[in-house]
């Protein structure tokens, strides 16, 4: 897949599958990214998923906390707000609704 184009869909779609990772428990930088490339969104460098995170903290949906590491060093911890989770709902129903038609689209023209 051409990787620009790859590039803008993740930009509109990375805040919600970080809240929706962050839904089922609270994690730090580099778990989050592993997450995401284990689901198969693909590589996520720390210079984009770090200043995702930071935004979402700015805006109340996610705090964090710094705990120290038993075998590293300090890891700051992401968790979601009751404000994530509204923003989780909101912004997933209209990513459900959006998606479903143009996969409805994209999968008559490919059958053809």
């Amino acid at each position: 897949m051409d990787s620009d184009r790859r590039g803008q869909w993740l930009r509109g779609v990375l805040d919600i599958c970080v809240l929706a990772l962050l839904a089922d428990r609270e994690s730090y930088g580099y778990q989050l990214a592993q997450a995401l490339d284990a689901s198969g969104v693909g590589p996520i460098q720390g210079g984009t998923l770090y200043p995702v995170l930071l935004r979402l903290q700015k805006t109340g949906l996610v705090t964090a906390q710094w705990r120290e590491g038993s075998a590293g060093p300090a890891r700051k911890y992401y968790r979601l707000t009751d404000d994530g989770y509204a923003a989780l709902r909101a912004g997933g129903s209209a990513w459900l609704a959006f998606v479903q038609p143009v996969n409805d689209i994209v999968t008559k023209g490919v059958t053809r």
